[in-house]
């Protein structure tokens, strides 16, 4: 999927973006709870989007970072489409589970991980 395939209203978004800018955090009180959000610009090949980075995920990622967002969901605001994991989707860095593949084992030591090798 491609940010130019992206239509208002649309869930179940799967796509791998690179984070181009981040706007500094805001925090606002809902229902007797303090939340943040933050505005970011991602691209692809096909286009940009802003996407809302909230609470914990805002810190989590940073300009230059390549993400991946499962189950995101697209809004639209003031006739601009944004993009966000929405309630049930997540954002996490692209190629996260191939690094977590490559780390040893814990309690493993690098010999230990060479000798296997061969």
């Amino acid at each position: 999927m491609e940010i130019k395939d992206l239509k208002a209203g649309q869930g179940k978004v799967d796509i791998e973006l690179n984070i181009k800018s981040k706007e500094p955090e805001r925090v606002f009180n809902k229902y007797g709870k303090d939340l943040r959000v933050a505005n970011a610009i991602v691209a692809d090949n096909s286009g940009e989007i802003k996407l809302s980075l909230w609470n914990e995920d805002i810190t989590k990622f940073n300009v230059g970072d390549k993400i991946k967002i499962s189950n995101g969901y697209v809004s639209e605001f003031n006739g601009e489409k944004q993009l966000s994991a929405g309630k049930y989707g997540k954002i996490e860095l692209a190629g996260a589970e191939e690094a977590e593949l490559k780390k040893p084992a814990k309690g493993s030591k690098k010999s230990d991980i060479a000798e296997k090798e061969f």
